[in-house]
């Protein structure tokens, strides 16, 4: 009988890991208000100067955690130190769940981003800004949006918002009017649309990074 026992625990044990070990799915708790996607924080901070392979990047780069609903991103948000109180080359991303923040990423590697270069002091507001608007689908874009950056550096701030699919010019149009009205930028601000293929080929082609 024991030896009975003693194999069925052991059928048990091996079989407990491929259950076990499957990562729980984030949800929305009771009573919580769902978003569409579920979306993942990351933070990243860089030596300037030194080029960066993705390898390296993505070694450096750290997922901070993913939500489900809006008050899970509350619970994120309300704890982290806002970009403007951020020192050296800094950068939070705010990505779906499942796509990561690099060129590589299936998701990203037809696509590019929008650049906004802010001078200091408003990158806190216009990243609110922009990440509320992103969770709210005020881009009205269907799948179209990947994830959000703020980058901080010494002499300004860079804010962008990447989408999946660069060819589309309709797209990326509705994405450039509905970032100018959600940060209420002035009319002159310089807005910039780079493809990830050409950030590629800018760093000399390889996986050699140009950080902006």
């Amino acid at each position: 009988n024991n030896t009975q026992k003693d194999s069925e625990k052991e059928k048990n044990d091996r079989e407990k890991p491929q259950s076990t070990t499957k990562r729980k799915a984030v949800v929305p708790g009771p009573a919580e208000h769902p978003l569409q996607y579920n979306y993942t924080f990351w933070y990243s901070r860089r030596t300037p100067g030194r080029p960066t392979s993705s390898q390296s990047y993505e070694q450096n780069i750290k997922q901070i955690g993913t939500f489900a609903s809006v008050e899970q991103f509350w619970r994120f948000y309300s704890h982290m130190v806002r970009p403007g109180d951020l020192t050296g080359h800094s950068d939070f991303h705010l990505f779906k769940e499942g796509i990561k923040p690099m060129w590589e990423d299936d998701a990203n590697k037809n696509g590019g981003k929008w650049i906004i270069r802010l001078r200091k002091g408003l990158a806190s507001r216009c990243w609110e800004n922009l990440i509320l608007a992103m969770l709210g689908e005020q881009f009205m874009v269907g799948e179209e949006i990947c994830g959000a950056v703020v980058s901080v550096r010494f002499q300004e701030d860079i804010i962008s918002i990447w989408n999946k699919t660069a060819s589309d010019q309709a797209t990326t149009a509705r994405i450039r009017d509905t970032l100018r009205r959600v940060l209420n930028l002035p009319p002159n601000t310089i807005m910039e649309y780079k493809t990830h293929t050409d950030s590629i080929k800018y760093c000399g082609g390889g996986w050699t990074r140009s950080f902006e």
